[in-house]
């Protein structure tokens, strides 16, 4: 009988040893976290401006997409095989983004198509700090940050001249 409870106890730590050393495990949390951060920051900002995908949406597709890139890198995938994860995943964001975008046949109007093209650009964002591009996915997410909220009031006052 005690043969068994050790070929268990064996096979417990073989199931939970994707992560085997002080530094993965640092990696890793760094990679989700700056991943889950950036999302947040973009996230708030769609959701303070009561947009329908908000803070959770961004920080999951964030998280989503830096996971499916840092699993197959760290169970040893090349980068240059890494290209059908990503096509999985833009094409997969591109369903959840397409489910936020509406058209008013009343006012011929579309709606939904910033929120859209946030979630898209998060899931970029994602999918750069995943593979350790953290640098390149701060200066994205600041550049997105910059285009969502700096450029509202740019194209407020187009729109309010443009009426007027």
């Amino acid at each position: 009988m005690n043969g068994i409870w050790i070929e268990i106890l064996q096979t417990f730590r073989e199931e939970f040893s994707d992560i085997s050393d002080a530094s993965q495990v640092t990696r890793v949390c760094i990679r989700l976290t700056v991943a889950v951060v950036l999302g947040g920051i973009l996230g708030y900002e769609r959701e303070s401006r009561g947009m329908s995908a908000g803070l959770r949406t961004h920080m999951l597709v964030a998280l989503g997409s830096a996971l499916f890139v840092l699993v197959p890198l760290e169970g040893g995938m090349q980068v240059a095989d890494m290209s059908r994860v990503l096509q999985g995943v833009i094409a997969g964001i591109g369903f959840l983004g397409a489910g936020a975008i509406i058209k008013l046949s009343h006012e011929q109007e579309i709606k939904g198509l910033t929120t859209a093209a946030s979630v898209w650009m998060t899931a970029a964002i994602g999918i750069a700090a995943g593979m350790g591009r953290e640098s390149t996915a701060i200066l994205s997410a600041l550049f997105a940050l910059f285009i969502l909220a700096a450029l509202r009031h740019v194209e407020r006052r187009h729109k309010q001249h443009k009426a007027g």
